[in-house]
């Protein structure tokens, strides 16, 4: 039986790039003339000797490289930019320059093939926007980060820094760290062997982040983006369904973005998450949790009737991760009785949209099967728990530099 899941978000097609993807809504990106100011930013901690590329490699990373730069051309520059040069330098010293004088874009060397691919984007879409202030705008006079190159950035969704990672939009939430901190306590209390206790716990967080999320949502946050995952060619059934439990009910954006993999020559996807400091520290271990929590469910109940072999693994944890859905779905209905109702956050929509000007939706189906059926009443009875660490992804995406 095909039974259609969660409707999700894709970015429309591009030659030689991976769209990115999201989850939707359902129950399942005269001044100084020669050179752009990156060409004199510092990296935040001294750059390793980067690995040696062959001429294959090197090749087939600058047509990546061009496929990026006309994607975002079309993206976020409706096309007004002619294509420089695209080179990469052997330096540390710099993470990226615009050229004026030879139409040279140029990145980084130990930037492209030791940083994360997000990274190697923002800094490309730094320099692309100061091609655009300097050719297409024909702005000269001002300083090389002026308000004109200010608003580009702002009106494109591009950090405007460029320091390697996407850093904060704001001031931090000054209330985050002490909400962490009260989750940190109700989850510990939520690993509790007293299933009561454990379920109290679990439900109390969820209502002390509901609630706060509704108080911040009436005032501008500070967002950022976070990667978790390792790049993989394919994202599983099993992970876009925790990205929509992330979605649905952890104040958070996922988006499903395309990465490459210089010394490998190819390409894998990531999650990127956006949202508060505090919502992606719990985003992330919910992400992780899940995950786990699948896996242990399935080697616990291989044995279950309902599981015909070994090929039922990815329908199981389907079904675990929708039993838990369904498990955040019925305790949001309870708290609507006590007049908390999430209806979003339009400056966090504003934003992830800014970053991602073109996103469009896909859907997803499963077989609902009994190995499902099995998958969903373990799912129903899992407990979220453990306390939550603050600070950057510890699944190997970038670290914020800013």
């Amino acid at each position: 039986m095909q039974q259609e899941l969660f409707p999700f978000l894709s970015s429309a097609p591009a030659p030689a790039v991976t769209p990115r993807v999201a989850p939707g809504d359902a129950a399942p990106p005269p001044g100084r003339p020669t050179a752009s100011p990156a060409a004199e930013a510092e990296p935040s901690a001294p750059a390793p000797e980067p690995p040696r590329l062959t001429a294959a490699l090197e090749a087939a990373l600058l047509r990546e490289v061009a496929a990026a730069f006309d994607w975002e051309n079309q993206a976020r520059f409706r096309s007004r930019l002619r294509r420089p040069v695209l080179t990469l330098a052997d330096t540390a010293t710099r993470l990226g320059a615009w050229h004026r004088a030879t139409r040279t874009l140029e990145l980084s060397l130990p930037l492209v093939v030791t940083r994360p691919w997000p990274e190697v984007l923002s800094v490309l879409l730094h320099e692309m926007a100061h091609q655009f202030v300097d050719e297409v705008l024909a702005v000269h006079h001002e300083a090389p980060h002026g308000p004109t190159y200010q608003a580009v950035c702002a009106e494109r969704g591009i950090d405007a820094r460029a320091q390697g990672a996407p850093v904060p939009a704001a001031a931090p939430d000054p209330d985050g760290g002490r909400v962490l901190e009260r989750l940190r306590k109700l989850l510990a209390l939520a690993a509790s062997e007293n299933q009561h206790e454990a379920e109290l716990a679990m439900r109390k967080a969820h209502e002390l982040m509901l609630r706060h999320n509704i108080d911040a949502a009436a005032r501008p946050g500070a967002y950022q983006v976070r990667h978790v995952g390792e790049p993989t060619k394919r994202l599983s059934r099993v992970d876009s369904m925790i990205a929509v439990i992330l979605t649905e009910f952890f104040f958070v954006k996922v988006l499903q973005i395309p990465v490459y993999l210089p010394l490998e020559a190819r390409r894998g996807q990531l999650f990127e998450l956006t949202g508060t400091a505090a919502n992606l520290d719990m985003a992330e271990h919910v992400y992780d949790f899940l995950r786990a929590t699948a896996e242990r469910l399935w080697q616990a109940n291989r044995r279950d009737q309902r599981i015909r072999s070994g090929h039922d693994r990815l329908n199981y944890q389907a079904g675990v991760i929708q039993g838990f859905h369904d498990k955040l779905a019925a305790e949001r209905h309870q708290l609507r009785g006590t007049g908390l109702i999430w209806v979003g956050d339009a400056d966090l929509d504003d934003y992830y949209h800014r970053r991602n000007p073109r996103i469009v939706r896909k859907r997803r189906s499963f077989r609902a099967d009994g190995a499902h059926a099995a998958g969903r009443e373990a799912g129903r009875k899992i407990v979220l728990h453990k306390p939550v660490t603050s600070g950057p992804s510890r699944s190997g995406g970038p670290k914020l530099l800013g």
